[in-house]
């Protein structure tokens, strides 16, 4: 079981195996639910659904153009979770 420190600020961070099982990316939102026993349940933050968030995710990732096809495969990935940023 991973263990994660505290720093002087009060905050943690999240090793890369953690947050690939999580399927996470910085700068993305995550959940943090008290359970009775005194655990915390953390998990992915599900997408807001605004278009402004998918708006340019690719902006400079790639220099291949997309057929049409491509794009809504991609369009439908991104909205399904199934995409992964390393």
């Amino acid at each position: 079981m991973p263990t994660l420190k505290l720093t002087a600020k009060s905050q943690v961070t999240i090793s890369k195996d953690l947050r690939q099982h999580l399927g996470i990316a910085p700068g993305e939102k995550i959940e943090v639910m008290k359970a009775s026993d005194g655990s915390l349940r953390v998990t992915r933050s599900k997408p807001s659904g605004s278009i402004k968030n998918f708006i340019g995710i690719l902006s400079g990732k790639t220099r291949k153009k997309a057929t049409i096809e491509e794009i809504n495969q991609a369009i439908a990935d991104g909205w399904a979770g199934k995409v992964k940023f390393d």
